[in-house]
């Protein structure tokens, strides 16, 4: 029987919860290929110094020289089976022989998984190694750096874009009609409108600013009044008793008409007009009941009632939310809509930001080396225990065979150095003790 090692198992596949197995990396057929050559080299040097040892030991009574070739030969087997014997060991029962401390690996895989955790955490998982290489990589110039590249802002934009649509779809529309209905009832509707109302109010009189819609309003009556002497005429002539004569409503139309449009002139030029100072003071009245008269308050709150009953707020929070979904639904898909074209020209501008402004690109180079260093400090331990728990799930025979696949192709060159190392030990010894024996 050839002492080769037993065929590898193909690319792991997942198997039942709880249990994980690893995964085969796409070169790692290449390492499998090479593995096999290198045991069969390994195998055939044992099989050489095997035919090399028959022949030398059949004849070696008729040339006696072939002594120390058997011995050579001899020693190259020896140190051929001994060291396949122990690099099988590591990953399986030599021979299938239950042998004490071989399938070393298998046997040893939680303690493999919890040093290799250990190892990583002490040498890998430090505040100062992960603060010093974060600061020698400058990851904010590095990253201004690759978003200043158009194509690259242009990649990420998309790849923006295909995360918002996802997070849009997966977003349930009824939860997000209720967050949309509970927040604008929380917010909207429960606090009373009166108050507030008055005190926004309250200010914008007090600040002056209903003049300007105050000179708006005088603005469009005397447009209006200008422009239709004829439609107001008519509006005077139809209070008037009918059976005044004609010239008398002629008389009357045209000394009202005169004395309105005197009076909007005259409101319009006199800031301190009486119009002006009573509209000022019914404004003041108004601000004042909404916020501390109950009845005005009262009256606020009955006609909110009345606008925004429980279906009319439904209805509005489905329709905010449907707006809104198809509306960003559309850019996020159009390449040219105006929201991506504004997420690629910040992703831009953040990057020409982070490679021209020192000041800038030190404060978040220190802030993710803070932030880094926290995550390390605080959670380091578990970060480093998903290898242990990773290769706790591994099965026992799969994760020697995985190792193996890793380090078994230079692990043969042992087999080899051992079959050659074997040979010269052999021819050496015998040399010595035949030549021992002759000064005897």
């Amino acid at each position: 029987m050839a002492l080769s090692e037993a065929p590898q198992p193909e690319t792991a596949t997942p198997t039942t919860f709880g249990e994980a197995r690893p995964v085969e990396s796409p070169n790692e057929t290449a390492r499998r290929t090479a593995l096999k050559r290198m045991k069969r080299l390994a195998a055939g040097l044992l099989a050489l110094m095997a035919v090399i040892f028959t022949v030398s030991f059949a004849l070696q009574s008729r040339y006696p020289w072939l002594e120390y070739v058997r011995a050579a030969a001899e020693g190259g087997m020896v140190g051929a089976i001994a060291d396949w014997f122990a690099v099988t060991a590591l990953f399986r029962y030599p021979l299938g022989l239950r042998i004490p401390h071989t399938n070393i690996i298998a046997h040893r895989k939680d303690e493999i998984g919890a040093s290799l955790g250990e190892f990583v955490e002490t040498n890998f998982l430090s505040e100062a190694v992960i603060r010093g290489k974060l600061e020698s990589m400058k990851p904010a110039r590095r990253l201004g750096a690759w978003l200043s590249d158009d194509t690259n802002a242009e990649r990420l934009t998309d790849e923006l874009a295909v995360a918002g649509q996802g997070l849009l779809n997966l977003l349930g529309d009824d939860a997000i009609k209720n967050l949309i209905e509970s927040v604008a009832r929380e917010h909207l509707i429960k606090p009373e409108w009166g108050p507030s109302l008055g005190r926004v109010g309250e200010r914008l009189v007090t600040s002056g600013q209903q003049h300007a819609a105050v000179d708006l309003l005088l603005d469009r009556a005397d447009g209006w009044l200008r422009d239709h002497p004829e439609a107001f005429g008519r509006v005077v002539s139809q209070r008037l008793p009918t059976w005044l004569p004609g010239f008398v409503d002629k008389l009357v139309d045209d000394k009202a008409y005169r004395e309105v449009l005197a009076f909007v002139a005259s409101a319009r030029q006199n800031r301190q007009h009486p119009v002006r100072t009573a509209l000022d003071d019914y404004l003041n009245e108004v601000m004042h009941d909404l916020q501390y008269e109950p009845a005005m308050i009262d009256r606020v709150e009955n006609l909110k009632a009345e606008v925004l009953d429980n279906a009319k707020l439904r209805e509005f929070a489905g329709d905010t939310w449907e707006a809104i979904k198809s509306s960003l639904t559309q850019a996020l898909g159009e390449p040219t809509s105006a929201l991506r074209v504004g997420i690629r020209s910040t992703l831009e501008d953040i990057g020409k930001r982070l490679t021209t402004d020192a000041a800038l690109g030190s404060r978040i180079d220190r802030w993710l080396a803070d932030t880094a260093s926290y995550i390390v400090a605080n959670y380091r331990h578990e970060i480093a225990g998903v290898i242990t728990e990773t290769v706790e799930r591994w099965p026992a025979a799969e994760t020697a065979a995985k190792i193996e696949l890793q380090v078994g192709r230079d692990l043969q060159f042992i087999r080899i150095n051992g079959t050659v190392v074997g040979a010269l030990a052999g021819l050496v010894i015998f040399t010595l003790a035949h030549a021992v024996a002759a000064l005897l």
